[in-house]
């Protein structure tokens, strides 16, 4: 009896073992609906820009001079060069035509407006005549207040970019009791407080510049 316990005793385990053999994992089905037959090209966009206009935020670059332009050029007209406004000034920096015909843009509004390069010539034109209209008014009153606000030379540029070299020098030599106004009701002040602390040294008076 033990000699045949001993002899099948490994056969039994033999027997027991593969009887629970694994069979491996089930199959999986992909439903009918999902299944791919066919291959289909499909066209991918390229280089395209998308824009996500979530909302608009101004450039941040800085106290240079590209820092005060695109700032000014984003108060004006959200950097927009081919806007025209209600009252029909123009492009990027919103010029008005008495100030292009000074600085020798001769282009016509649609000229104009189809030309980023002109405005951005014709700003920087206007920029330099303004400093040289006002250059003695600068040295007079860069530093000192009006009506609580610290008069800088980026201040009385942007300044007369609004409302022209002309009423600024109005402003400063009344101490604030002339301040203009334009038709969306920004004044004189508003630009001398916004636009403060510019670095507009690079930028040479001129008399009489033209494009």
């Amino acid at each position: 009896m033990r000699k045949w316990i001993r002899f099948g005793t490994p056969f039994i385990l033999i027997f027991i073992l593969t009887s629970f053999r694994y069979n491996g994992s089930p199959e999986l089905r992909v439903p009918k609906s999902l299944q791919v037959n066919d291959l289909k090209e499909v066209d991918l966009p390229q280089q395209k820009t998308i824009l996500v206009p979530t909302f608009i935020v101004p450039p941040f670059v800085g106290s240079t001079f590209i820092g005060f332009k695109e700032a000014l050029a984003f108060k004006e007209s959200r950097g927009n060069y081919f806007v025209t406004n209600t009252f029909g000034y123009m492009g990027k920096y919103q010029f008005g035509k008495g100030t292009l015909d000074l600085i020798g843009v001769k282009d016509g509004k649609d000229g104009f407006l189809k030309n980023p390069a002109l405005q951005e010539k014709a700003f920087r034109t206007n920029l330099s005549r303004n400093k040289w209209i006002l250059r003695r008014d600068i040295k007079r009153f860069v530093g000192k207040r009006i009506n609580g606000i610290e008069i800088t030379e980026s201040g009385i540029l942007a300044a007369a970019h609004l409302a022209g070299a002309g009423n600024v020098k109005k402003y400063l030599r009344s101490y604030g009791d002339h301040d203009f106004e334009d038709g969306f009701g920004t004044t004189i002040s508003y630009y001398l407080k916004k636009f403060a602390g510019y670095d507009l040294t690079g930028i040479d008076p001129i008399k009489n510049p033209t494009i």
